[in-house]
């Protein structure tokens, strides 16, 4: 098949790499973000360079300008790997066997652009990843393939998606692919009874409330460890944090929010029912450093609260 790509950052590089050592099909386009000057360009566009692929960056795909390009490489399928653009339907409808894209929830559950964090932040023991046909609507198309995976009682959004959801997600398109050029790729409706959806997960839906319960605080972390970075207070000013684990410190007689200990790699803060252990904290406009470094700088002393 002539397939057009539409694709962002290593998970688009990988896809676009698999598919080139697969050797089944032509690779007659790349679309990707531009490069911003001063910047280095987009992995997927510096894949497509390396292996000779035509390599298109539009700043907006709806631009008739795009579409025109998209439809005169005449692809047969496009396969979208990781786009945060607007694709007008014009250009998704254009191939003969339609387009496929990538999500990593099973839909039609945690629709959205945040569909990693928010399953984590739920204390949700399992999600995966759907290859669907996109429509007009957000992530509502028919399904062609899904998978599940575990969230670990530890796993953090990095590791979920990167030890998890990235490769299996490679290799379900590539398995996709395939079940398009034989004409058995199903086309399964979504269950809109069941459908979810969450907005981006921004650093303001992540404030640590304390006096919320143990297991509501570690999962908000972990939900949002590296981005966007569960924070608090103190002194007044925002703190990220990171490598958060269960504590075996109890909360007695510590108000929500105090520290309980500052160890050698960790600090230990307290909620209503049980104690979390930060590893690494950034302070705002500053760097990931060792929590017990930081509290070092900032003179943190235990019986400190954060976020009041």
């Amino acid at each position: 098949m002539r397939i057009a790509l539409i694709g962002q950052s290593a998970f688009g590089k990988s896809v676009l790499e698999a598919l080139i050592e697969k050797g089944e099909d032509e690779i007659v386009g790349v679309f990707a973000p531009p490069t911003k000057e001063g910047r280095s360009p987009d992995p997927i566009s510096a894949a497509a360079r390396e292996l000779n692929v035509p390599i298109y960056e539009f700043k907006r795909l709806r631009d008739q300008e795009a579409v025109d390009q998209f439809k005169a490489l005449e692809p047969e399928l496009c396969v979208m790997a990781f786009v945060t653009d607007i694709v007008p339907m014009s250009m998704i409808n254009y191939p003969s066997f339609g387009t496929i894209q990538y999500h990593p929830s099973l839909l039609p559950l945690h629709r959205g652009p945040s569909s990693i964090n928010w399953p984590i932040i739920q204390g949700k023991t399992e999600t995966g990843l759907t290859i669907f046909w996109p429509d007009d609507g957000l992530d509502t198309g028919p399904v062609l393939m899904q998978k599940k995976v575990e969230i670990a009682p530890e796993a953090t959004l990095g590791s979920v998606y990167f030890n998890k959801l990235f490769p299996l997600g490679v290799q379900a398109m590539v398995e996709s692919v395939d079940l398009v050029r034989s004409g058995e790729a199903p086309k399964i409706s979504q269950d809109e009874s069941q459908a979810t959806y969450e907005s981006w997960c921004k650093a303001s839906d992540v404030v640590v409330d304390w006096s919320s319960g143990v297991e509501t605080v570690f999962n908000l972390i972990r939900g949002s460890d590296p981005q966007p970075g569960a924070n608090t207070t103190h002194n007044g000013e925002r703190l990220f944090l990171y490598d958060a684990a269960h504590s075996s410190y109890g909360s007695s007689g510590h108000n929500p929010g105090a520290v309980v200990e500052i160890g050698v790699e960790k600090i230990i803060i307290a909620s209503t029912d049980g104690s979390i252990a930060i590893g690494r904290v950034r302070a705002s406009g500053g760097k990931k450093i060792g929590a017990a470094e930081w509290a070092e700088s900032a003179d943190l002393k235990v019986g400190d609260i954060f976020g009041g």
